[in-house]
């Protein structure tokens, strides 16, 4: 079902969107969250650690192969918002030729490189093999990644964001049975965990074709539409590149700051690793609002609805920023049970250090939301540039925590590179996100003037 973003209340549509995202982010965190809880118990301090020595570089490749595709899907809803089909499908078959390129080079890069990245990185001896074993599984899945990212925000592109749900609903719970099975069962440990993230993804990848195909005539591709279109591709490119550099440029900073986190030894990391899931997990809300805006924008651009995406934005961004300190005040109060889902009471230490990182950085969860609303709302009107130029603040905010505080400071030095690394994002958005709405408006009295003038005629 397709759901336009162009009528009715902002607000309301906005949200009513979002929901369905909102529990596919959640059902998408269940499969790093379950991998994450099931070795952490069932393995081991060290084992949670292997995995979460990855986290960084990961976040390099298969975040790039993420955020293009959200890149991808952009130049999508702007065509469907403006009510042209035929480029609709010209969009959705240039974006597969792209993701089927770059899937062989990620794919190939990722593999080759993985272990002397993580030597590199300065992962501890005892933490390698394991750390290895687990990213070589997740690059070798890759391609499953990108595509289901791809088939899910090319329906999200078209206001469908129920069927996406369903579909990690399926998998996100096959993952957890594997999980039980590989990991438990059949003591196949970091790699079980490995092998039933990237199954379950794939089974989630069968299923959107399916539908697609079955269901979705705006997207359902004849030998014809599969026609390699070069200014297309070249158009899309623009979109993408940018988001997935994007992604990747922030994820240099992490694997810096995971450098210098590596020196702080296993409690550290297992503390860092444990924190991040569940902060991964509270601040879906915002992501999904955010991801909203893109399509919100995309549409309502295509259908040049300019006081409507000035409406929208503000209305989200008091909903978000609302929500974020709410969030905010659960995770403190809460941060020691929800740690000791992972690794018992055990390890009294690690969930000292995890309810430190709570402290630094859920109070900064405001600055998160709005990082999140703008960013996503520019992406979604074609402003790649600024977007782009955040994640170069993101990337040298990092890189000083790492190399500069985490040093001297330890482990509540790490603590702050998100907080810092978000408000330097915003801190170069708001200027090209203040220019941008000025001009809407512009635009939008512009269109108010016409449309009067024609009255009175």
């Amino acid at each position: 079902m397709e759901y336009s973003l162009t009528k009715g209340n902002p607000i309301k549509g906005i949200i009513v969107f979002s929901i369905p995202l909102f529990l596919g982010n959640i059902f998408q965190q269940i499969y790093t969250l379950s991998d994450t809880l099931i070795v952490g118990r069932a393995v081991g301090v060290n084992a949670l650690a292997a995995v979460g020595a990855t986290s960084g570089l990961s976040g390099l490749i298969i975040g790039f192969a993420q955020g293009m595709t959200v890149g991808l899907s952009i130049l999508t809803a702007q065509e469907f918002g403006n009510g042209d089909l035929r480029s609709v499908k010209r969009s959705f078959a240039s974006s597969i030729w792209i993701c089927i390129t770059m899937s062989i080079v990620l794919t190939i890069i990722g593999v080759s490189l993985a272990r002397p990245l993580l030597v590199l990185m300065q992962t501890p001896k005892v933490l390698l093999d394991g750390a290895e074993t687990f990213i070589g599984i997740m690059f070798m899945g890759l391609s499953v990644t990108m595509f289901y990212n791809l088939f899910a925000n090319m329906l999200r592109s078209l206001g469908n964001s129920q069927a996406p749900l369903f579909f990690l609903i399926v998998a996100a719970i096959t993952n957890v049975v594997l999980d039980i099975v590989l990991v438990i069962g059949l003591h196949m440990g970091i790699a079980g965990a490995g092998i039933a993230t990237v199954t379950a993804q794939l089974l989630s990848c069968v299923l959107c074709i399916l539908y697609i195909r079955r269901q979705i005539p705006e997207l359902s591709l004849s030998r014809e539409d599969m026609k390699i279109d070069k200014e297309m591709i070249k158009s899309e490119l623009k979109l993408g590149m940018p988001m997935g550099f994007q992604s990747s440029i922030i994820s240099i900073g992490s694997i810096i700051l995971q450098v210098s986190l590596n020196q702080l030894g296993p409690n550290s990391i297992a503390a860092y690793t444990a924190a991040g899931k569940i902060d991964s997990l509270a601040t879906q809300p915002m992501v999904s609002l955010g991801i909203t805006m893109a399509t919100f924008t995309a549409q309502n651009y295509g259908a040049k609805n300019y006081d409507r995406i000035l409406v929208g934005i503000r209305q989200c961004l008091i909903a978000t920023v609302s929500f974020s300190i709410v969030i905010a005040a659960v995770i403190i109060l809460n941060s020691h049970a929800l740690v000791n889902l992972f690794i018992g009471n055990s390890a009294p230490q690690v969930t000292h250090l995890a309810h430190t990182y709570f402290l630094v950085v859920s109070t900064s969860y405001f600055l998160l939301s709005i990082l999140f609303v703008v960013r996503y709302a520019l992406q979604g009107l074609g402003r790649s540039f600024a977007p782009t130029m955040a994640g170069v603040a993101e990337l040298v905010s990092r890189i000083f925590v790492g190399v500069v505080l985490v040093p001297q400071f330890g482990f509540i030095g790490a603590c702050f590179a998100s907080p810092l690394a978000w408000l330097a994002s915003v801190a170069v958005l708001i200027v090209s996100f203040t220019k941008t709405m000025r001009d809407l408006r512009k635009v939008d009295e512009q269109q108010e003037s016409v449309s009067l003038e024609n009255e009175e005629e």
